[in-house]
């Protein structure tokens, strides 16, 4: 998979609530950007945040803008949009711009290693 190809089965995993699947695209020492000034790392981290974004039933609609390659990276600019519904019924769209870096690993598959879907600030 491309990097470009990598974003969209997190969207369509995502979708799916397949949270462990969704992991799988990313290396283990990963760090997420919960919200401006709030990263984790890890799966473990990771998974628990993206579980609250799954929990939405999201429909996430993606429009990469531009890739960046240096050698085994790539930084993908993403412009995102998020509709789902909150646990008490509630409709909720979130949107922004992430910033992703990707990393080609020595079997070729490409992981995301640095993932700010708000793109350094909302």
């Amino acid at each position: 998979m491309t990097p470009n190809e990598v974003l969209e089965r997190f969207a369509s995993l995502l979708a799916e609530g397949d949270v462990q699947e969704v992991l799988s695209l990313y290396e283990p020492d990963a760090a997420f950007v919960v919200e401006p000034g709030e990263v984790v790392t890890g799966h473990d981290a990771i998974g628990a945040a993206l579980e609250a974004f799954a929990a939405l039933g999201p429909s996430l609609q993606g429009d990469i803008e531009h890739v960046v390659y240096a050698g085994d990276l790539a930084l993908v600019s993403n412009r995102w949009v998020l509709d789902g519904t909150t646990p008490d019924g509630e409709p909720v769209r979130l949107s922004g711009r992430s910033a992703d870096v990707l990393r080609r690993g020595d079997n070729g598959e490409w992981r995301i290693v640095i993932d700010d879907p708000w793109g350094g600030g909302r």
